[in-house]
C-alpha cells in the first residue's frame, strides 16, 4: 500500500489550507479562533502530519470562507462532470483512517467527484470499521446536511442520545449539526454512500 504520507501529499489538503490562510493574510491563531480547532492540530495538518476527518475540514472551510470541494479540486479544472468507474476506486487511493486531536476515526473514505468545483454537495464512498463505540467518537458540524445509503454491512448510527441499526439497503438524511457517529457491526466492516451538503 502507498505510504501514508505520499497520500496526503497528493490530496495536497495541508498545502491548500496554508496557501488560502497565507492568501487571506490569516495567522495560525486566527485560523484556530475562527474554526475552535487547536493552533497545534491545524499546524499538523498544514504540515501534512494529520489528515484531518470530514467535520475538520468543514470547520476550516468555513473560517477561510470556501466550500469543502475546495479541498478536493484541482484549481485548474473546469469539468462540468465527474464519472468514477467501479474500477477507479482503488484501496491504495482512498485516505486512511482520520486521527484528529489523537481521536482515531472509525472510517476511511474516497472521494466521487474530487476535481470538479463549485459544486454544492461533496459525495463519498465510506468503509466504517468494525468496532466497539466510544462516546469520544460522536462530532458534529453546524449548517450542514448528510445524506448516508447503506451498501453493504450493517452500521450502527448514534445520533444523540438514540442508536439507529441500518443495514444494506437503508438510508438516512440528517442534520449533523447534531452530535452523532458511526461504527459497523456485525461481521466485517460497512461500505456506504455519504453525500455532504454545505449550506453557507
Amino acid at each position: 500500500m502507498t505510504d501514508i504520507k505520499e497520500q496526503i501529499k497528493e490530496f495536497r489538503i495541508g498545502e491548500k489550507i496554508r496557501n488560502l490562510r497565507q492568501q487571506k493574510r490569516l495567522t495560525l491563531q486566527e485560523l484556530s479562533e475562527l474554526t475552535t480547532l487547536s493552533k497545534p492540530l491545524l499546524s499538523q495538518i498544514e504540515n501534512q502530519q494529520v489528515i484531518p476527518p470530514l467535520a475538520t475540514l468543514l470547520k476550516i472551510a468555513k473560517g477561510l470562507k470556501v466550500d469543502i470541494h475546495f479541498f478536493f479540486a484541482d484549481a485548474d479544472n473546469s469539468q462540468k462532470y465527474v464519472l468514477t468507474r467501479r474500477e477507479d476506486i482503488r484501496e491504495d487511493e482512498r485516505v486512511p483512517r482520520i486521527s484528529s486531536n489523537e481521536i482515531v476515526r472509525p472510517y476511511t473514505y474516497h472521494s466521487l467527484a474530487q476535481g470538479l468545483r463549485h459544486k454544492h454537495m461533496e459525495p463519498f464512498l465510506v468503509e466504517f470499521e468494525n468496532r466497539a463505540w466510544d462516546d469520544s467518537l460522536f462530532f458534529k458540524h453546524d449548517g450542514d446536511e448528510e445524506f448516508i445509503y447503506i451498501v453493504s454491512g450493517e452500521l450502527d448510527f448514534h445520533y444523540n442520545n438514540e442508536v439507529l441499526r441500518m443495514r444494506e439497503g437503508d438510508s438516512i438524511y440528517y442534520d449533523s449539526g447534531q452530535p452523532h457517529g458511526w461504527v459497523a457491526v456485525g461481521k466485517g466492516n460497512a461500505k456506504a454512500v455519504a453525500v455532504m451538503y454545505t449550506r453557507e
